[in-house]
């Protein structure tokens, strides 16, 4: 404020006065002087030919450029800094572009004039307060989990909860419904809507818990109940989440875990608490670009499934879950230091064949496991025995440097040619449209649990990437197969800021589900 106030010569501080009055003394000494050569663009300039030496000189149609093109946070400190500041930042010019630049905002504000909504009010009242909300959020909703995306959309702020596809058309579209909105109906304050049910907008409150938390509560659960009962809800909800009916449904099993889903998930009436979720940032040396995939899980249905990049290592991690293993869950984890190569398609076909290889990396993996246990082990025992720290290792683990290097790029370039794939006899896949080529296979495990997360423990698998934008995972164990699709949907406000930022929501999604 400091700054504005000299900026527009109206600063208290003495200093300030000193240092005017010797630029007027030394502008009067120039002016007693005989001037032949006047610019005309200095003649245009201001007074006496000078360059204004305030803001409070600029023309008022100027001031308005330069304000708008301020962040809308730093506005409110200028307006405090003299009453001219205070009049033009009045100017709804300035905060129709700081809600069209920060929020993109593309409606025609001038129709607010009407209802006598400035967008001023929009920017401080809805699309400021409400800022810390916008992004991608994960429903606190038991082992199930969700994905809601919360965006300025015209001028309103809507929370949108994505579904995946029905059962088992996995390449097929995102699915979303409304679960709240957030408007200015009159200068006063934003209204909160609740948009759950099938009866229309109703009263509903929203609470900012923390930056990365807010819960909604619905103040109308009545809005939310159907005339013909519970049977009427669970039939409407069974066609909106499964696109099926009860009769269409002849595993008992399913039907079972389906009836679960509805009555626990439904005792919330949209009275939820919501945590943020990142997407997971990307570098060069990714297998594939990483992010958010929809993937089959047998009885269960389609899950929503992060998929990152951690060095060696690519997790998926569960967004939405079930009761056998619930969101925030690491469903699978590939190891990229161990690719597998296929046997010929009709060996691939044996169960067996697939089993004894993936077997085999697997004992693999355990020995390289024991052997770095080992020298570690080694190494603080001769570090504590020595007076100074140990030296690196020396040729052999350049030589072993150099070897990982060279199976890194032998990598790529398998990743880049293409294979036939077929699932061996006897493996159960939901979507039999699988591709029928692949890129490069890797061992992995993947985690698999008995119903309400009972006795956890990770099997071996085989991660089989298609496609940039698809991969699967056969579980050896369960010999079944699941396939994943990309979501593309260009989600806002969902970068994490840093790479400890996003393992930390991962640390912390994983904490709660456990």
């Amino acid at each position: 404020m400091a700054v504005c106030a000299r900026l527009c010569g109206v600063g208290p501080a003495r200093g300030c006065r000193q240092r005017g009055a010797a630029r007027e003394q030394r502008r009067g000494a120039a002016d007693s002087e005989p001037d032949t050569d006047t610019d005309p663009e200095e003649a245009a300039a201001g007074p006496a030919g000078r360059a204004p030496l305030s803001l409070l000189e600029l023309p008022p149609e100027l001031l308005v450029q330069i304000f708008g093109s301020l962040p809308g946070t730093d506005l409110p400190s200028l307006a405090r800094v003299c009453t001219t500041f205070r009049r033009i930042l009045r100017t709804d010019t300035i905060w129709r572009r700081r809600c069209r630049e920060e929020y993109g905002v593309c409606e025609n504000l001038r129709k607010l004039e009407i209802t006598g909504v400035s967008c001023r009010d929009v920017y401080a009242k809805l699309l400021h307060r409400y800022r810390h909300i916008l992004g991608l959020w994960q429903p606190d909703i038991g082992p199930y989990g969700g994905l809601l995306n919360v965006v300025v959309d015209g001028l309103f702020i809507i929370g949108w909860m994505y579904l995946p596809p029905h059962d088992p058309h996995v390449d097929d579209p995102m699915r979303f419904k409304p679960l709240f909105r957030i408007h200015l109906m009159e200068r006063k304050c934003a209204t909160v809507e609740c948009m759950y049910g099938h009866k229309g907008p109703h009263n509903g409150h929203i609470q900012i818990v923390k930056k990365d938390e807010f819960s909604t509560k619905c103040n109308q659960t009545d809005h939310h109940r159907m005339s013909g009962g519970r049977q009427e809800e669970f039939r409407t909800w069974l066609r909106e989440e499964w696109g099926r009916t009860l009769e269409d449904i002849f595993h008992e099993h399913m039907q079972e875990l389906i009836l679960m889903k509805f009555i626990y998930t439904s005792q919330y009436d949209n009275c939820l608490t919501y945590r943020r979720i990142y997407l997971p940032p990307s570098s060069p040396e990714d297998l594939i670009q990483p992010g958010l995939f929809k993937g089959t899980y047998g009885s269960h249905g389609l899950e929503i499934v992060m998929l990152s990049f951690h060095g060696k290592k690519a997790k998926g991690t569960k967004i939405t879950g079930d009761p056998n293993i619930p969101a925030g869950q690491q469903t699978v984890e590939i190891d990229l230091a161990h690719p597998l190569q296929l046997p010929d398609i009709e060996n691939l076909r044996d169960f067996s064949e697939l089993s004894r290889i993936v077997l085999e990396v697997q004992e693999q993996v355990r020995r390289e496991e024991q052997e770095r246990e080992q020298q570690q082990e080694e190494q603080e025992h001769s570090q504590q025995a020595a007076s100074q720290p140990a030296s690196p290792l020396g040729g052999e683990g350049a030589e072993g440097e150099e070897t990982t290097a060279g199976a890194e790029g032998k990598t790529q370039d398998k990743a880049s040619a293409s294979q036939p794939f077929v699932l061996p006899m006897g493996v159960i896949s939901r979507n039999e449209d699988y591709p029928r080529t692949c890129r490069i296979c890797f061992y992995g495990t993947g985690l698999i649990a008995g119903h309400g997360f009972t006795s956890p423990e990770r099997t071996p698998g085989v991660f089989v990437l298609f496609d940039d934008d698809r991969f699967g995972f056969i579980w050896l164990e369960l010999k079944s197969f699941s396939l994943y699709s990309r979501i593309k949907v260009p989600f806002q406000n969902a970068q994490a800021p840093s790479r400890e930022a996003f393992d930390e929501m991962l640390k912390n999604i994983q904490s709660l589900a456990t």
